[in-house]
Order: C-alpha cells, then sequence, then structure tokens
C-alpha cells in the first residue's frame, strides 16, 4: 500500500470514529432536552416489547407532576409498583373515592416499596389534566404514591401494554416483572364490591415480602381504556 493510500484509509476511519462520537452526543442532547420538556423515554434495549411476568421490567425516564425526573433503574433494589390512572375514569374514582387506592399504597410504601402513579391520558383528550391539576387532585384523595409520572405520549404506557385504569405491574428488586393485573378480584364500578374483593397488590406484595411465590401473578384488569395518543 502507498503511503498515500495509508493516510486516505486513515483519513476515512477518523471521519468514521468522529461522526460515530457526534452521533452519540447529539442522542444524549435530545434526550436531556426531551426530558427537561417532560418527555418520557424508554431506556435500553429491552424497551421494545411489552414484558410478561418473569421477564425484565423496561427501564424508562419521565418526569413527575413536580417537573422531578425519575428513572426506573434508579430504584433498583426495591419492589416497585406501576399503576395506570386516569381520574376521569368511574373505576379510578371508585377505588380512589373509597380510600381503598390511597390505603393500598400507603402500606406499601409502609414497607419501603416505591409505588409510582402513571397517567398516560394523550393531551387533546377530554379528561386530560396538566400536572397541577392532577397533582391537586390525588392531594384531595389523600393518595400517597411516591410520585405521580406524566406519560402523555404514551410511552411507558405502550412498553409494559397498560391497557386501563387502573392497572398495576409489581417490580421485584432483580428489576423482574412480578405481577400485572387488576387491583382486586370483583371487575365492577361499585364501592361496596371492595370489601369483599381479594386485593391482588397487598395479596402479592404480602407474598413476596413472605418470601413465597407470588399465587396470582398475572390477572385480568378491569377499568376504562387507556386513551392514548393517536399514532
Amino acid at each position: 500500500m502507498t503511503s498515500s493510500s495509508t493516510l486516505d484509509s486513515r483519513s476515512v476511519r477518523a471521519a468514521r470514529r468522529a461522526r460515530a462520537a457526534l452521533s452519540r452526543a447529539s442522542r444524549r442532547a435530545v434526550m436531556a432536552a426531551a426530558v427537561a420538556l417532560g418527555a418520557t423515554f424508554l431506556v435500553g434495549a429491552n424497551a421494545v416489547a411489552a414484558p410478561a411476568v418473569g421477564q425484565k421490567a423496561p427501564d424508562f425516564v419521565a418526569v413527575d407532576t413536580s417537573g422531578k425526573q425519575h428513572r426506573l433503574s434508579d430504584f433498583a433494589g426495591k419492589f416497585v409498583v406501576l399503576e395506570w390512572t386516569n381520574p376521569g375514569c368511574p373505576f379510578v374514582r371508585k377505588h380512589y373515592g373509597s380510600g381503598n387506592m390511597p390505603a393500598t399504597q400507603k402500606a406499601a410504601t409502609a414497607k419501603g416499596v416505591v409505588w409510582l402513579s402513571v397517567n398516560s391520558t394523550e393531551r387533546a383528550a377530554s379528561d386530560y389534566l396538566k400536572p397541577a391539576a392532577l397533582d391537586a387532585w390525588m392531594k384531595e384523595q389523600s393518595a400517597a404514591p411516591t410520585a405521580v409520572l406524566m406519560d402523555e405520549d404514551g410511552v411507558i404506557g405502550q412498553a409494559y401494554a397498560a391497557r386501563t385504569t387502573p392497572h398495576l405491574f409489581i417490580i421485584d428488586p432483580k428489576g423482574t416483572l412480578v405481577y400485572a393485573g387488576g387491583i382486586d378480584s370483583i371487575p365492577s364500578s361499585r364501592v361496596d364490591d371492595i370489601k369483599t374483593a381479594t386485593n391482588y397488590v397487598n395479596q402479592a406484595l404480602g407474598e413476596a415480602f413472605g418470601g413465597k411465590p407470588i399465587s396470582a401473578a398475572t390477572t385480568r384488569p378491569y377499568g376504562c381504556s387507556i386513551k392514548y395518543k393517536s399514532a
């Protein structure tokens, strides 16, 4: 190979490395800017397919109603509950207005569980609440989640295949999805049914903390369909 050819080859390799570095820097800059604007991102290669119970839970970055950024992987080593919510849904109002969901949240967080309520309702929906309004509603209900995440673009919801409000998921300290389904065993909007229903979240967490396998790891979620942003 001639001296000229060697120099040309080195120049090509250097140009490729420079383009790759610029691309990585651009992606980081775009992600940081979008998160600052309240967007949601999935993180990692396993953020493509919705997980089944027993599989790794997709990581994500989202902003809560106070503007604080949260990353699922920041809670590694703890149990995490993801709860899909929408105050405009009568099933959500059933479980909040009765005190059932706040009580379930408080029982979980008292054990050190991280509880993340997620609202994937798109901005154009008639019952969409802006972050401040959603935060105020949660406080009116005496809710006790660790944070309320805004997912208006539906990125987290689609990643977990969340279908209804409410829809609950439990992630173990190793990052594995160990429960997916409904809040309880009676799929109705009647408050009176709460007292005779099995609270699947309380049951699953109790079994997990007791070192037992979760007896009902996958159940049928019920509630209102999530109003995802149109493609």
